[in-house]
């Protein structure tokens, strides 16, 4: 292996979607069954056309 070669991570993308799995994570955790997808949505942030229009989001 190269001795110059920075190996930390400096992929932006990936660091948000670890991010974004962690949260799912965390939900999952302290839910008390299976996360249905609209509380999956929610902790992502992430809302559904029609409850975004009824601001419901």
């Amino acid at each position: 292996m190269r001795e110059d070669v920075d190996l930390r991570l400096h992929d932006v993308v990936a660091l948000e979607e670890i991010e974004l799995y962690a949260e799912v994570l965390s939900a999952v955790a302290i839910a008390d069954g299976p996360l249905t997808t609209e509380q999956i949505d929610e902790v992502l942030g992430l809302c559904r056309r029609a409850s975004a229009e009824a601001g419901a989001c």
